[in-house]
């Protein structure tokens, strides 16, 4: 019988530590990775160019950036939710996005995924802590999931044949969007199911993103039932490419056959069967199907090059094997976002098991039999029919059931929305009792029409930016905090201008001005004033630190007038101030690197080379970041060290 219970799962892990107190004005920093340039995107496809220009995110607002962790990993209990039947089983992570960090199959003995023996951290999901490995679910916008790390609400419901099903869901904040993730096994199945739907409660259109990520090891051959695939690297361009050898010769569906990181995504016709797989030198491996409507599929490589390896250790540990990505998404890449009418929503259904092919076919030159014969074992295992039934069962008996025993919590911010619009969203409650401090403020906003103010000493809190909330702000009492507020949702409405009004009324009578001075810096710095910009970040820090305060606001806002100083050639200010962090922040890998910007501005590119020799780690270095090598080049004529070298496309 399948089973559903909590366990702990024990790895080396790296604590997530704070999130960044200041409010992320700024899009994401790996937006510039995704780009398409105009000249390429004018040749596309007119219904991909319309999905690529949809709705890019302007900010992160109102999530908050993940940057507090570090690379000191030490062994740590994870709470898990373990699914299994006779034939596999799934170890999910509630706390951290729902990712399914294993799934084992018992007759064979062999993992399906590539399972992460460490939980490191690392830049790559939009606001930033991100970690690697298994199946990872990711909403929200182009990119790793704002909720990478985050806890989603986990019960127990009824499945379609009335065993036990997971049920994972959360209120997606950057689109504003709730979904829910359902895992079950039927008995005596190799399979397991995953039904997903994302829904719309608002009259508005919304634009939406879904994209399943495994992580399946590197060494294998990725198929998929297409000819032709988007290639997309570093380079801002996004190519058409013959499957399964490209136009340089190279048989691209093995990943140890790519130099560098890279996205295919394949362009699987109209009518044909939803699938890829992952199969090693004897024909087996994992495979991935759906339902019709989730189109896209995609191998992602970290190529062979010193850049990829480097990061492959980086997410993981030294001498531990290699991973590539197969994916799943709604779109035909992850560049485009779909538009989901108001009021609507879009479901399907995921099945991941085992496949066993004939190698000599799967592995073999020939294309359309090595496709061919996938698709027939995989029809074997699966069918078609089978995959289409389960999805409607579960669409129309199991998809709105009440969940029965909770597992675990999520955030209160899918309550606090629901209390406001009175959504009815059957089968994933937000009750009232998740409410927790950070939406308390905004309750009180929503039954009086004034948003209390922080604690004396405390940060002004975390905003909400969406147009009803935007709308009570105007309407409720000015006051420093709610001017502080109504700025930032005006600044995420696109009103710039009238966000900077606002922040610069709420300086008025401020007890704190750094939230403030703060906005307006970055205001200044996107409209195009540095100067005034490094003035006013630097104002905001002397203005925290005259208060006494310490912490991740003295960390965050060091950090950034550091670098503002140095950008607009102040380097003895910027000396000045990072003399004033305390020394536990200037220890961080992220303000060494600062350090060897400083002193080679001072004109002693001898000691900043010795920042170098004594050795640093940048813990929320971005992906696509050259700021190592950019900065080596002008110290040295020597090879960028192992150590340092991060770059994911071609180059010295």
């Amino acid at each position: 019988m399948t089973t559903v219970r909590r366990a702990v799962l024990t790895l080396p892990a790296a604590p997530l530590g704070p999130d960044n107190p200041l409010p992320a004005l700024r899009a994401p920093a790996r937006a510039g990775a995704h780009a398409v340039d105009a000249r390429t995107l004018a040749g596309l496809p007119r219904d991909m160019a319309r999905g690529i220009g949809r709705a890019p995110l302007r900010s992160l607002l109102p999530v908050s950036l993940r940057d507090g962790y570090g690379r000191d990993r030490v062994p740590t209990d994870l709470d898990a939710i373990v699914i299994e039947n006779d034939r596999l089983r799934a170890t999910v992570l509630p706390g951290l996005g729902g990712r399914i960090h294993s799934l084992h199959h018992k007759p064979t003995g062999r993992e399906l995924v590539h399972r992460n023996p460490v939980l490191q951290p690392a830049a790559f999901a939009l606001n930033g802590a991100w970690f690697a490995g298994g199946v990872e679910w990711n909403i929200g916008a182009t990119g790793h999931t704002a909720l990478s790390c985050s806890p989603l609400h986990a019960a127990t419901v009824r499945a379609p044949d009335g065993g036990p099903m997971l049920r994972l869901w959360e209120w997606e904040r950057l689109r504003d969007l709730p979904f829910q993730v359902d895992l079950w096994l039927p008995e005596g199945s190799d399979f397991l199911y995953v039904g997903v739907r994302i829904r719309n409660p608002h009259e508005r259109p919304a634009p939406v993103f879904w994209w399943s990520n495994t992580a399946a090891p590197e060494d294998r051959r990725v198929l998929a039932p297409a000819d032709a695939a988007w290639h997309h690297g570093y380079e801002r361009a996004l190519d058409r490419v013959p499957v399964p050898v490209d136009g340089t010769g190279t048989d691209r569906t093995y990943p140890l056959n790519s130099g560098h990181a890279a996205d295919w995504f394949y362009d699987l016709p109209d009518g044909r069967r939803r699938w890829i797989a992952a199969l090693d030198a004897d024909g087996t491996g994992l495979v991935q199907t759906s339902t019709d409507a989730l189109r896209g599929r995609k191998l992602f490589v970290w190529g062979t090059g010193r850049g990829g390896r480097r990061w492959q250790e980086w997410l993981t540990e030294p001498g531990a094997p290699g991973y590539a990505e197969i994916q799943a998404g709604l779109a035909r890449t992850q560049l485009e976002h779909l538009e989901l009418p108001g009021e609507a929503e879009s479901s399907w259904l995921e099945a991941y098991g085992p496949l066993a092919a004939d190698p000599a076919a799967a592995l073999g030159d020939d294309w359309t039999a090595a496709r061919t014969d996938v698709e027939r074992a995989l029809d074997g295992a699966l069918p078609r029919t089978a995959v289409d039934a389960a999805y409607t069962a579960w669409r129309e008996g199991a998809a709105d059931a009440a969940p029965e025993t909770v597992l675990a919590a999520g955030s209160g911010w899918g309550a606090l929305e629901v209390l406001r619009g009175g959504y009815e969203l059957p089968g994933t409650p937000f009750p009232e009792s998740t409410l927790g401090p950070e939406q308390e403020p905004w309750r009180a906003l929503l039954r009086t029409g004034v948003l209390p103010p922080p604690a004396k000493g405390a940060g002004p809190g975390a905003p909400l930016v969406s147009a009803p909330w935007r709308d009570m702000l105007e309407t409720a009492p000015a006051d420093p905090s709610t001017e502080y507020h109504l700025g930032i949702a005006q600044w995420h409405a696109g009103d710039r201008a009238q966000a900077v009004r606002s922040w610069e009324r709420g300086l008025r009578g401020a007890d704190a001005s750094w939230p403030l001075l703060y906005c307006l810096a970055v205001a200044d710095r996107e409209e195009g004033h540095p100067e005034r910009a490094a003035e006013r970040f630097a104002e905001a820090f002397a203005d925290h630190a005259a208060s006494g305060g310490g912490g991740a606001v003295a960390a965050a806002l060091g950090r950034e007038a550091v670098t503002a100083l140095l950008a607009t050639g102040r380097t003895d200010r910027a000396r000045q101030l990072w003399t004033r962090l305390p020394e536990e922040v200037r220890g961080r890998g992220a303000f060494r690197l600062l350090e060897a910007r400083i002193l080679l501005a001072e004109g002693r590119p001898d000691a900043a080379r010795a920042v170098f020799d004594e050795g640093f780690e940048v813990a929320d270095l971005g992906e696509g970041a050259e700021t190592l090598g950019e900065l080596w080049a002008r110290l040295t004529d020597e090879s960028l060290p192992d150590a340092y070298e991060f770059r994911m496309r071609p180059g010295p």
